[in-house]
């Protein structure tokens, strides 16, 4: 998307909200950042303050990530890329009652199926991925 330079992923999300606050033209990826954004207004503070350090051990969610993980599975569904997520997105927003809330329960899986895959040196296993996926349609917590 724009590299995998933090400090550049940080500061894309900044330049995005502060065009977007000041009602500036936004590119279509603009567009998907300030409404992920707008969507998580508890990140609002986060988004100005890019050098805030987030540490897992300590239970702080990073929400760079959260966000990012947003974008992501946007991009899967939009594309229907691994084949079959579209689908299940659909179901599980239906059931969870908002896309949004379907996305939040599908970032567990999608982050679990990065890990893995960065810790195997490996690529994204995508069957098991689905299989997470689909997982969340029958246990609707």
């Amino acid at each position: 998307m724009f590299g995998t330079d933090r400090n550049q992923l940080r500061q894309m999300y900044k330049e995005t909200w502060d065009k977007f606050l000041q009602k500036e033209t936004l590119s279509a990826l603009e567009s998907q950042i300030a409404v992920v954004i707008q969507e998580h207004p508890e990140y609002h503070d986060f988004v100005v303050q890019i050098d805030k350090d987030f540490l897992p051990e300590l239970g702080q969610a990073n929400p760079f990530l959260h966000m990012g993980l947003h974008l992501g599975i946007r991009d899967q569904i939009e594309t229907n890329r691994p084949q079959g997520i579209k689908h299940i997105f659909e179901q599980l927003a239906s059931i969870m009652g908002s896309a949004h809330d379907a996305e939040h329960r599908m970032i567990d899986c999608l982050a679990e199926a990065m890990w893995s895959s960065q810790s195997n040196n490996q690529p994204p296993d995508e069957e098991k991925y689905l299989i997470c996926l689909q997982a969340l349609l029958t246990n609707k917590k």
